[in-house]
C-alpha cells in the first residue's frame, strides 16, 4: 500500500535524489573557457593595432571576427560542446550571442530558408535586439533633451 509523503519527507527525499552540482568545477570551467575566448579576442585586437589600425576600428573588427568565429563554430557543431563545458563562460561573450542566433536557424533549416531559417533565427536573440534598440532610442532622446 502506498504511503503519502508529507511535505517535509518529500523535501528530504528530493534533496537526497537530486544530482549534486559541481559549483567549483563549473566556475573554474566558465573562467577558463571565458578567459580563453577573451584572450583570443585580445590577441586579434593586439594584432590589428600592431598592423596600424586605429583603436576604435580594431575593436569593431575584433568584435566582427569573434561573432563570425562563434557562428562558424556553431555551424560546425563545435560551439555547443564548448558551451556544454564552459557554461556561462561560453554564453556571455559575443560568441555566445552569435551561437544563440545561429543555433535556432540551423535547427529549423529543414523548414526552408524563409519560414525556417529566416523566421526562427531571431527566436532567442529577437527580444534582446528589440529591448536593446528601444533602450538605445530612449537613452538617445533623454541625452538629446537633457545634455
Amino acid at each position: 500500500m502506498d504511503k503519502k509523503m508529507t511535505r517535509k519527507e518529500y523535501m528530504q527525499w528530493s534533496q537526497k535524489e537530486a544530482p549534486k552540482t559541481r559549483k567549483g568545477k563549473n566556475m573554474l570551467m566558465a573562467f577558463l573557457i571565458g578567459g580563453t575566448i577573451c584572450t583570443i579576442a585580445q590577441i586579434i585586437n593586439s594584432f590589428l593595432l600592431s598592423a596600424g589600425m586605429v583603436q576604435e576600428d580594431a575593436g569593431t573588427v575584433t568584435t566582427l571576427i569573434m561573432i563570425f568565429l562563434g557562428a562558424f563554430l556553431t555551424g560546425l557543431n563545435v560551439y555547443d560542446d564548448i558551451g556544454r563545458i564552459g557554461g556561462a563562460g561560453a554564453a556571455i561573450p559575443v560568441t555566445g550571442f552569435a551561437n544563440s542566433i545561429v543555433s535556432p536557424a540551423m535547427e529549423y533549416k529543414k523548414e526552408g530558408y524563409v519560414m525556417g531559417v529566416g523566421a526562427r533565427m531571431f527566436l532567442i536573440a529577437g527580444p534582446v535586439l528589440v529591448y536593446g534598440i528601444v533602450a538605445s532610442i530612449i537613452c538617445g532622446i533623454l541625452y538629446y533633451l537633457f545634455a
